[in-house]
């Protein structure tokens, strides 16, 4: 192994030892790593340069600050009311129906925001039918991590991959290229939740919540206003404002009139001229924390192809791979993500994984767009913890759960989405 191997070797070990840790914060881990490959010379300062200002980077930014301007207009959380005293008098299959209209929208919007206003509706409403909240909140954080998957701007991952595998010479994906693969694997995966969440979480107790997380915590956390904070009032130009502005920035990018990065960022740039989101407002919605996390994370992802290291892997496991074929190939690299992201970030795991499974196709001599689309959907499928991912953390909070909530109703959910999206992504995305 050459030097420059060896530094993002080490670079990737500590990042990565440093992410399981969760002592520090990922975007300083992430930023740290950056700054050692660059401080040794590793990357240059062009592709450091060139991640900072990736068309991801860009259109995450963007995409943040028009879907802060839509959730301070007060649409997202009206939105949500009505669905729900809409869907109230039909019991427990009209809190099922609010959560599947989440998930709809999280297709669109970070699922986030949405969790953040709805899990206090489905909670507040739960209670009100004389039903336990339990059954219902992890489904909500589940069900808006499957429709995140659904699109490319609906989840980080998504847009992370695709980014990367146009620097790795790949053709990018359309908007909703992904969809028919997410859709399966989303609408499997929230039959599952009906038939058989509510029956494993209705017995679900708070009286293990000590093992991640005191009682005590978790109910001053569920009650924090700042976690759960009240709707903003209703303000009718604004939301109709940004709903426009989002279905045109949506549209544009559908139809190949301009990449998402140009439409997403125009349309954020037009909401703060036509004063719909204040200069200062849009600063709030851009979430550097994510953004940081991901750059940092592309940089230490650049590392291992600008080095080799990815062909170096690659070369190592094309010998036993070569014998297995594509399809099993394809199974062990969703499963090798879809572990992976239960320990680190999906960011992470995408930029990581993204390089290894284009050198992996290249070798084996079929297209990468499969296991680029193996790799979207499994690093989107953090069920098995409370911790794997944003919405999580708040549903366990506010719902008082404890970790073993997570895993007995997460392991399965990821045995079945892994099964389903290996089978599924053959068929539209052949090798």
């Amino acid at each position: 192994m050459t030097p420059h191997q060896l530094v993002a070797l080490a670079v990737l070990v500590s990042v990565v030892v440093a992410l399981i840790w969760g002592k520090l914060r990922s975007d300083v881990v992430a930023l740290a790593g950056a700054a050692v490959l660059l401080g040794t010379r590793t990357i240059r300062p062009v592709e450091v340069q060139g991640a900072f200002a990736s068309p991801a980077i860009i259109a995450l930014a963007s995409l943040f600050v028009i879907a802060y301007a839509m959730e301070l207009s007060g649409l997202l959380g009206l939105a949500i009311r009505y669905a729900t005293r809409l869907c109230a008098r039909l019991g427990a299959l009209g809190i099922w129906l609010v959560i599947a209209v989440c998930g709809a929208a999280s297709a669109f919007l970070n699922n986030t925001p949405i969790v953040v206003l709805s899990a206090p509706v489905v909670r507040d409403v739960a209670r009100s039918l004389d039903l336990s909240p339990k059954r219902f909140l992890i489904p909500l954080s589940y069900v808006t991590i499957l429709g995140g998957a659904c699109t490319l701007i609906g989840t980080s991952t998504n847009l992370l991959v695709n980014d990367m595998a146009r620097n790795a010479g790949q053709p990018g994906f359309g908007m909703f290229e992904v969809t028919p693969v997410a859709l399966v694997v989303a609408l499997v995966g929230g039959v599952y939740l009906f038939l058989f969440g509510g029956r494993l979480l209705s017995g679900a107790s708070s009286s293990e919540a000590s093992e991640a997380l005191p009682a005590k915590a978790a109910q001053a956390a569920g009650d924090d206003p700042d976690l759960v904070p009240t709707a903003p009032v209703f303000r009718p130009f604004e939301a109709i404002a940004s709903l426009v502005v989002f279905v045109a920035v949506v549209v544009v990018a559908a139809f190949g009139v301009a990449p998402i990065a140009a439409s997403a960022f125009s349309g954020a740039v037009l909401l703060v001229l036509m004063r719909v989101i204040s200069i200062d407002d849009a600063y709030k919605g851009l979430r550097p924390e994510i953004l940081l996390l991901i750059a940092g994370m592309v940089v230490v992802g650049l590392s291992l192809e600008v080095t080799g290291l990815a062909s170096l892997a690659t070369d190592a496991l094309v010998g036993w791979v070569e014998v297995l074929g594509p399809g099993l190939a394809l199974v062990l690299l969703y499963g090798a993500t879809l572990l992976l992201t239960e320990i680190l970030s999906n960011a992470a795991v995408a930029v990581l994984l993204t390089p290894v499974a284009v050198a992996l196709a290249e070798s084996l001599g079929v297209s990468p767009r499969p296991f680029l689309v193996g790799i979207m959907m499994a690093a989107s499928a953090a069920f098995a913890t409370p911790f794997g991912y944003q919405t999580n953390v708040l549903v366990f909070q506010l719902g008082r759960y404890s970790y073993m909530d997570f895993v007995k109703i997460g392991v399965p959910l990821n045995l079945l989405t892994w099964a389903v999206g290996a089978a599924a992504i053959p068929v539209f995305f052949p090798f």
